[in-house]
């Protein structure tokens, strides 16, 4: 009897932003009744290694790094670990015979995926950005099909078999509702601001939350939940206790260097500010929040800036430059949402029309094709 069941080879690393998408897709592919076997082809140093450690799939082990955009010796060593990545992936194909490959871009799949094109495997690519990375440009002519967040990112791959999906976001976001998210951190129903940089923080964005915590709590009685990155701490919590010492009896404020349960944390909130990596756009347009957007001014090929205009031009969202962030700027923009209740219920409402529940499904459906 013929075994009609399918195996996958997953790949995309280095940051949250290409690795929860993979692994959203291979959860959902990790399901399907027709799936044999799912490989995760990633850089054992990364984060990925760490995520994947707790899933029902193997773990493919593959250095990669970053193209240095310089001609020099470290040019010439990467370019022979890239060569050693892309052989070892051509005898991971041998071995383990996918029927499909699936990235996520970056320079983690970019040896996985050239592996794929040499021994004639199928692949498929998702992109998170407005304005793909140089992995998807280049490999997206060579694609089966290529799936995208962003309407904008489809002028600039070529590709005919080009589909819109938005992020996969997890399965909470449909089911959670804000009064739960609320109950579950011990908050009242009243106007949440949930202020966060990132998994590793934003030094720009805490110095001016830091000075403004005490007013959004006295002044405007607002809930905020400020998450400041592991690294940054310590700093924050010593410049808020000469600033704010009676904080820790604000039952108004939660601080925590790390939310594990980010999406219970976003959903409990009414505003965010926040960073524009579009894993974390589709979150928040999930949540139905207004989010300030303060993009990363040094993300590559500037996509975090790109990403948060493309949600103003929606009308989903407000822009504040990192070189323009201090307390007085920040405060400005909050106050804004807080006293135009219309206006915040407007910025939410688009929010969420942008938000696309089906994501994971779509692009499973399209891997399967």
């Amino acid at each position: 009897m013929e075994n009609n069941k399918r195996t996958y080879f997953i790949t995309g690393g280095g940051t949250g932003g290409h690795i929860y998408p993979a692994v959203a897709v291979a959860d959902e592919l990790l399901r399907n009744e027709n799936t044999e076997k799912i490989y995760y082809v990633g850089n054992p140093n990364n984060l990925e290694a760490g995520i994947v450690a707790d899933k029902n799939y193997e773990f493919l082990p593959v250095i990669s790094s970053g193209m240095p955009r310089k001609l020099s010796f470290k040019l010439i060593s990467w370019t022979c670990r890239m060569i050693c990545a892309w052989l070892k992936c051509c005898l991971y194909i041998k071995k383990y015979k996918p029927d499909v490959i699936f990235g996520t871009g970056g320079y983690v799949s970019a040896p996985v995926l050239l592996a794929g094109m040499t021994m004639k495997i199928p692949f498929v690519m998702h992109d998170c950005d407005a304005n793909p990375g140089l992995v998807t440009r280049k490999l997206a002519p060579y694609a089966k099909s290529v799936s995208i967040a962003f309407e904008e990112a489809k002028n600039k791959l070529n590709n005919k078999n080009c589909y819109i999906n938005g992020n996969p976001i997890r399965n909470k976001f449909k089911t959670l509702t804000k009064d739960q998210a609320r109950k579950d951190l011990n908050l009242e129903n009243k106007l949440t601001i949930c202020i966060m940089g990132g998994s590793q923080g934003a030094k720009k964005i805490n110095d001016a939350a830091i000075e403004i915590l005490k007013t959004l709590s006295k002044d405007f009685n607002t809930q905020i939940i400020f998450q400041t990155g592991k690294k940054n701490f310590e700093n924050v919590i010593n410049k808020l206790s000469e600033i704010y010492p009676e904080y820790k009896d604000d039952k108004n404020i939660i601080i925590k260097p790390y939310f594990e349960d980010m999406v219970t944390v976003l959903k409990a909130c009414d505003i965010a500010v926040s960073r524009a990596g579009s894993l974390s756009i589709s979150e928040l347009c999930a949540s139905s929040i207004a989010p300030i957007f303060i993009p990363y001014p040094y993300a590559a090929a500037d996509h975090q800036r790109k990403n948060a205009k493309c949600m103003v031009k929606s009308e989903a969202g407000l822009y504040l430059e990192d070189a323009d962030t201090n307390p007085e700027s920040l405060l400005k923009m909050i106050k804004e949402l807080i006293q135009n209740p219309e206006m915040l219920a407007n910025i939410q409402k688009n929010s969420l029309k942008l938000a696309k529940f089906d994501g994971v499904e779509k692009i499973v459906e399209q891997i399967n094709n």
